[in-house]
């Protein structure tokens, strides 16, 4: 009974010591000053993750992660309760997080696969979070769906990155959220921008790896906007060629272009019905459009006559503003 009531009492001290030092070190960084994430350990932490746990929940603040070069093979959450923070790299290309989960991984808990939406790389649930200068990899073999990133939070803004990845890559994953990305390079090979989100994408490359689908929008009937790329240009890998900009999710599915260019691996119809998730005698409320496309991809003529373009008046309407409603 002694020993079972020492035993005890030492698992209840440990406890307490890593609540205590847990505070302790939220304490210590509870200011402006910069993190330093590094891999060689001259940071204060050696992963992102380390890093975001270390941060005060709802600051008042801006807090700046700033993360050297090198290659982070991890999970990163930043949970629902972390504000006001910039998640920077020191060069868009060397600072990489990665992770190689995907959809037919099965989990530990009960062998089955573990489905889309478990296979993030990054995911935000916060909202007010910007990330900077970096790399978000899933680098998963072309076995299944496989998110680079998972968004959940409003207000979220991401400048000169990269999302690297195949089937699903960038995952917008809340109605009612509002995203941004600027300067941004998205590749993959099937439905790799895709969910609910209303989401402004300008100067960004848009990469097919694959003869699919680039986007796959699932915008809720009552809201306004979904995805808008605005002086975007749409790429491919060599040989592909028969590449749709996108197919609807869910039947409201909103997605424009605006003075986007446009290679030759987009299909002269430029839209696809999908099926699966859209009933074809609904297809004139799918809201797709485009205005001012340039280059081989182009070709208003050709659009499924279900497709809008857009006049000028109705696209000078439609800016970034009002979109993200700032």
């Amino acid at each position: 009974m002694k020993h079972f009531i020492f035993y005890r009492l030492f698992i209840l001290g440990l406890l307490t010591s890593a609540v205590c030092l847990s505070a302790e070190a939220r304490g210590k960084y509870d200011n402006t000053d910069t993190i330093v994430v590094a891999r060689d350990g001259t940071g204060q932490f050696r992963s992102v993750g380390e890093a975001v746990e270390v941060c005060r929940a709802f600051m008042e603040y801006r807090k700046v992660i700033f993360i050297k070069k090198g290659v982070y093979k991890e999970k990163v959450v930043v949970p629902s309760w972390l504000t006001n923070i910039e998640i920077v790299g020191e060069d868009r290309d060397k600072t990489v997080i990665t992770y190689d989960d995907h959809a037919n991984v099965p989990l530990k808990e009960t062998g089955l696969p573990m489905g889309t939406f478990r296979t993030y790389t990054v995911k935000i649930e916060g909202c007010d979070i910007t990330l900077r200068n970096i790399t978000i990899e899933n680098n998963a073999e072309r076995l299944g769906q496989a998110v680079a990133l998972h968004t959940e939070g409003d207000r979220l803004t991401f400048v000169n990155c990269r999302f690297l990845g195949n089937q699903d890559t960038v995952y917008t994953g809340m109605q009612n959220t509002r995203l941004c990305f600027e300067d941004c390079y998205i590749e993959g090979t099937t439905d790799f921008i895709f969910g609910p989100s209303t989401a402004w994408f300008e100067n960004c490359e848009i990469r097919s790896k694959a003869d699919s689908y680039v986007t796959a929008a699932s915008t809720p009937a009552d809201i306004q906007y979904g995805y808008v790329f605005c002086h975007c240009r749409f790429t491919a890998d060599e040989g592909i060629a028969k590449v749709f900009l996108g197919r609807p999710w869910r039947a409201y599915a909103y997605t424009v272009l605006l003075n986007c260019e446009l290679g030759g691996h987009i299909v002269p119809e430029g839209w696809h019905n999908w099926k699966d998730y859209h009933d074809p005698a609904a297809e004139r409320i799918v809201r797709y459009g485009e205005y001012g496309s340039t280059g081989n991809g182009a070709n208003p003529k050709g659009r499924v006559e279900w497709s809008h373009q857009l006049s000028a008046k109705e696209a000078k309407a439609i800016t970034k503003e009002r979109v993200l409603n700032i």
